[in-house]
């Protein structure tokens, strides 16, 4: 029996408007209702997450910035963190102004960028549709390179964003021989910097911790590349439909796609039955 369910946002709990369809929502409430934890595990910041998770009415600590940092959404605390180095974080900027690509970072509660473009733009936009008390503190600044040089907050992830795949392909080729972070994708379009040994896995097994949860009794939701580790180390790895072919390969089981409620269908299946 699966005492914990953790589910990918984008791509794979969210539909393709961004939305958690009524049919996820009623799973995840039945689920909850036979006392079976529901997590979110995200590459997104803390903040957007936990809007959803509220929504949602789920209780349990959220995974945000692909694990890098685990929050309690009762009381923001910090349950567990592994946040970038400032020489890894310069370093990475650096690759990305040498390319010429787009590139923004998180703290816990911060979103820094030079220009709305992108996410940012995005969550900018989103931003106007949400309480004060749930908005992105979005900070446009200047010189990104100096901001965190300067800045005394801890930066957990840095994603660079560019439509041209074979310049992401060079810029991954520099990243990926930095020994001390880990990156991956989460969009076609993206790379995402975390510090060595950041990943969702790893967050899960935090959450485990917490709650004497075997890994084998956790099942968990994704869709793209940042996904694969959790889809690995649980119980139970369920891909979505719209998944790539290769993260498919590191499922158990392949679902109905994001826009089909395609966690409703592997919880009814799984978790319900």
């Amino acid at each position: 029996m699966y005492k914990l369910v953790v589910s990918d946002m984008d791509g794979t709990l969210l539909n393709s408007n961004h939305e958690v369809t009524e049919e996820n929502k009623v799973a995840l409430k039945e689920a909850i209702d036979k006392n079976v934890r529901v997590a979110i595990a995200t590459g997104r910041i803390y903040t957007s997450a936990k809007v959803y998770g509220k929504n949602l009415g789920l209780l349990t600590p959220i995974i945000a910035c692909n694990g890098a940092i685990v929050r309690d959404m009762a009381t923001d605390e910090i349950l567990y963190e592994n946040h970038l180095e400032k020489e890894d974080v310069l370093k990475v900027i650096e690759v990305a102004r040498k390319h010429g690509v787009y590139y923004h970072y998180y703290t816990a509660d911060k979103f820094y960028t030079e220009e709305l473009v992108y996410s940012s733009l995005k969550y900018s936009e989103w931003n106007d549709e949400q309480k004060e008390e749930d908005r992105i503190d979005i900070i446009i600044v200047e010189d990104g390179y100096e901001c965190a040089k300067n800045l005394e907050e801890h930066i957990y992830k840095v994603q660079l964003i560019s439509e041209d795949s074979e310049l992401m392909e060079k810029v991954r080729k520099e990243l990926d021989d930095m020994p001390t972070v880990e990156c991956c994708k989460s969009w076609y379009n993206n790379l995402e910097v975390m510090n060595r040994g950041v990943s969702k896995a790893s967050a899960i097994m935090q959450l485990a911790k917490l709650y004497n949860v075997d890994k084998e009794e956790i099942i968990c939701f994704g869709d793209n590349e940042n996904d694969i580790t959790m889809l690995r180390y649980v119980g139970k790895g369920v891909a979505m439909d719209n998944a790539d072919d290769y993260v498919k390969e590191h499922a158990d089981y392949i679902t109905k796609s994001n826009d089909e409620s395609g966690v409703a269908h592997g919880i009814r299946k799984f978790v319900l039955n």
